[in-house]
């Protein structure tokens, strides 16, 4: 959605980190409310909104410099030339590329004048910037911000639906109250002739102007698809009092929507909250899609990405397995179909440092890597990133000796550099496992643990529930200050580590009878100066 957000899905749940001496592990992340956000960034929602055509990325020389040479930036992911980004809108491949819309703010590097930033890409992998695709119009339904929504074929014609964000006329209007800031959403709707996708034109009305006749706790980031002669539109939503849901509209021409009821509803902690996302009253950036016999719905809420899997019949979602999509520092995701028809989330990473440091580096969020999705034995969902990211590996190191002695000698010959490497474990089921990543200089970076009396998998300081009795695969993407790290297509845990080792790092296992085998790659950027084109 987009928006406040990080208020991201438009809107709403921000990391930041607590002020700590000892950086060797990941700083603690809490949430903070809309209305916490943005008394930070001390600024206000819409200011400096500019046509898209006055958008395009223009990096300083100083600044340039600075982030060509900061060891914390991502060398292989997705993020913008400088300044602020939080979710991503509307991905498509269309006429033989990758497109990605995603929340950006053009006047630096915090949250704020959310706008549709636009990048594009021949396999998920490499991206080039392009010029900004969607602005704020000046007194129009989305001066206060462009936030989250999808991006549809419309016959032949590239269609967005979005959430615009505008001061309510009366309080009956109110849609989005986080305690201090009071919102209007409406749903805005804009197609592009242009074969590139670089230019829009807005419809001058939103299609959805006002919620059904129920008292929500947020109206934003429309997921649409197509179903036989209509289409369906699912809404990030809640009722009062109550807990999060979704509504379902249906229209036949994109312009004109009918609420038929709620897709699936929740129940919140019942704890009092001025921001509903953080008690589960609301819940936004849903995304809705079919998958293997299945129907998914992923959604936002209370600081984590989740998920439901089970059956769609008459219109009406009913689950019957849920999880958590990540249980780290990743919001607000959305999914497309890639070139093949295979069914790829996507998500934002935010920063978990102080705003104060990421205001002065120049640079905040990055997309996590494309996950290609699908479902489990036991009907959940399973994960794992797509193997185009595999063309970006070079030096390669494999240790599979049979005695730890050999296993000991290999791993102390494991050297990465530039904190880019991608490196795969196998340890034997029924264990325990410690993995240390270090300096050369002995300077600790991080720790990846199974701890089999918590059944959880733990990544520095950050935990996520993982039980098995089988072998365990290991699969951790380092990029910069971000660290992906994926336990059996199961259990994802994303951190970011803000420490910048003097040397190249090396890898420590606990208990050498438990590996059974680890691969490692040194990973190529995809720019020679860190601004991802």
């Amino acid at each position: 959605m987009a928006s406040t957000r990080r208020l991201s899905c438009s809107a709403n749940h921000y990391w930041e980190a607590k002020a700590r001496s000892d950086k060797l592990i990941e700083p603690v992340m809490i949430r903070t409310s809309r209305r916490r956000f943005l008394a930070q960034a001390s600024i206000l929602v819409g200011a400096a909104a500019l046509e898209p055509s006055s958008r395009a990325f223009d990096v300083g020389g100083n600044l340039q410099s600075r982030l060509a040479v900061d060891p914390l930036r991502p060398q292989y992911h997705l993020l913008p030339a400088a300044n602020w980004m939080n979710d991503p809108n509307g991905p498509i491949f269309y006429r033989g590329r990758y497109h990605m819309f995603y929340q950006y703010n053009p006047n630096g590097a915090f949250w704020g004048s959310m706008h549709w930033a636009h990048a594009t890409s021949p396999d998920m992998i490499h991206w080039k910037h392009e010029p900004v695709a969607l602005a704020p119009t000046p007194d129009g339904y989305d001066r206060d911000g462009v936030f989250s929504g999808s991006a549809v074929l419309d016959g032949e014609t590239p269609t967005v639906i979005y959430t615009g964000v505008l001061p309510p006329r009366s309080p009956s209007e109110i849609t989005l109250d986080d305690g201090q800031h009071k919102w209007r959403e409406v749903q805005c709707l804009a197609t592009s002739k242009d074969p590139d996708l670089r230019s829009w034109q807005k419809l001058p009305e939103p299609i959805i102007a006002r919620p059904p006749d129920i008292t929500v706790t947020g109206f934003r980031d429309p997921c649409v698809w197509r179903e036989e002669k209509n289409w369906l539109l699912a809404l990030g939503s809640g009722i009062k009092r109550k807990g999060g849901a979704v509504l379902l509209y249906q229209s036949t021409d994109l312009r004109h929507w009918t609420y038929l009821h709620p897709l699936v509803e929740g129940r919140g902690t019942g704890q009092p909250a001025a921001n509903p996302v953080d008690n589960g009253e609301m819940w936004e950036c849903p995304d809705f899609f079919p998958l293997g016999d299945r129907h998914v719905l992923v959604y936002a809420t209370m600081g984590k990405v989740l998920w439901r899997t089970g059956h769609y019949r008459d219109r009406r979602f009913t689950p019957d397995k849920d999880g958590v999509v990540d249980s780290g520092a990743y919001y607000a995701a959305k999914t497309m179909l890639d070139a093949n028809g295979s069914r790829i989330l996507w998500g934002w990473i935010p920063e978990t440092r102080l705003e104060d440091e990421y205001r002065a580096a120049g640079w905040a969020g990055l997309m996590a890597l494309p996950r290609a999705l699908s479902i489990g034995a036991d009907g959940g969902l399973e994960m794992s990133v797509v193997r185009e990211v595999e063309g970006l590996r070079g030096d390669h190191v494999r240790v599979d000796h049979a005695l730890p002695a050999d296993k000991e000698k290999s791993l102390a010959a494991v050297r990465i550099r530039d904190l880019a490497a991608e490196f795969k474990a196998e340890f034997a089921e029924g264990r325990d496992f410690l993995l240390r990543l270090r300096s050369e200089k002995g300077e600790a970076f991080a720790e990846i643990a199974h701890e089999r009396s918590q059944s959880v998998l733990r990544v520095n300081s950050t935990t996520g529930e993982f039980q098995t009795d089988n072998p365990i695969s290991l699969r951790v993407l380092l990029d910069g200050s971000s660290l992906e790290v994926f336990a059996n297509r199961e259990t994802v845990i994303t951190t970011r580590v803000y420490t910048a080792p003097r040397s190249p790092l090396g890898i420590e296992v606990w208990d050498l009878d438990a590996l059974r085998s680890l691969e490692v790659w040194q990973m190529n950027p995809i720019s020679k100066d860190r601004l991802t084109s």
